[in-house]
């Protein structure tokens, strides 16, 4: 019986997989859906090959700052890729689940690739919209995420107020005044990307759809090509989408290797170039160039010119703060 015992253990040995299987959950933002479909395959097959484990790959998305307080509220990410930094730095800071650090780990400020705000209008461009200013007319529809539960919608706030701010003339004054405007014509305040090009597309509210460069592709994909137009503005801000592994979660469940190489693996040539065809601008040069004739070149401002993530979030999007000044004078109106 124990001879017996023994060769069937060496038999159940050599048919199991050398390594336990694993799952990592990556917390995202909302317009990514397309993108990690794309990458989560692509990478459990490179980490197949290299490790002999079989990855699971669970997704969770929202708007970006919803999903960073869903973090530091306790759901076990093991990585989180979102649209700014200062929501990773929230989960540093708050919960202290990854060092103030974390974007250091990582080559580029843990931005494997960058997008920017642009204007999705409907086919023909019937209200003619061109570039920001057309906005603050009277008569259009703006559709815009949340600013205090979207990232998306805080770059669109910044790339707003850094287009009035850098015209002739131009000062905070001026640029807090053409925001209100803007904002002013905001039907509905959707809490993330996804939902917000729901309301345009699907609901067909409004007449512009401020999102990501590369939601106008998801869009195209979903509702096809003929039914909007993408306008590039004379200047945007470049958005900078950060990643990181939430360490006191990889640590208790031994999932840092395999985290690690999944946000490694963004900035190899494999996953540079399924960034470039979900329309995320690459960071490296040689598939850049390939991909060039899909990004026009646009003017572009950094967050930098606002003192970075945390002081634009103190100054403008903290409770009390100028968004919520300006959203409480429209109310009034």
């Amino acid at each position: 019986m124990r001879l017996k015992s023994l060769l069937a253990a060496i038999a159940l040995s050599t048919t199991l997989p050398a390594f336990a299987d694993s799952t990592l959950l990556n917390v995202s933002y909302d317009v990514m859906r397309d993108f990690y479909k794309d990458y989560n395959p692509a990478f459990a097959k490179y980490w197949k090959a290299k490790s002999g484990e079989d990855i699971t790959l669970q997704m969770s998305h929202g708007g970006s700052s919803k999903q960073a307080r869903s973090v530091i509220d306790g759901l076990q990410a093991d990585v989180v890729t979102m649209n700014q930094h200062n929501d990773i730095d929230a989960i540093a800071d708050k919960a202290k689940l990854l060092p103030a650090d974390w974007a250091k780990r990582l080559p580029n400020d843990a931005a494997p690739f960058t997008s920017l705000q642009v204007l999705i209008v409907r086919k023909g461009n019937p209200k003619g919209i061109k570039d920001w200013n057309d906005l603050t007319k009277p008569g259009v529809g703006v559709i815009v995420p949340n600013p205090k539960t979207s990232g998306n919608g805080r770059y669109t706030y910044l790339a707003a107020w850094g287009y009035a701010a850098k015209l002739p003339g131009g000062n905070d004054a001026k640029a807090r005044e053409f925001v209100a405007s803007v904002f002013k014509n905001i039907p509905i305040l959707d809490a993330g990307g996804r939902a917000a090009t729901t309301t345009f597309m699907q609901r067909q509210i409004g007449d512009v759809l401020v999102t990501f460069e590369n939601e106008a592709e998801m869009i195209a994909k979903e509702f096809g090509r003929g039914l909007f137009e993408v306008v590039y503005p004379s200047i945007s801000i470049e958005a900078e989408p950060p990643v990181a592994i939430v360490d006191k979660v990889v640590d208790k469940k031994g999932t840092r290797k395999q985290a690690e190489e999944y946000l490694k693996y963004l900035w190899s040539p494999a996953g540079q170039e399924i960034a470039a065809q979900n329309y995320l601008r690459p960071r490296d040069k040689a598939i850049a160039a390939k991909y060039a004739k899909q990004f026009p070149a646009i003017k572009l401002f950094a967050i930098e010119e606002f003192g970075g993530w945390q002081k634009a979030q103190k100054t403008h999007f903290e409770d009390g703060a100028i968004y919520d000044q300006i959203s409480a004078s429209i109310a009034k109106r």
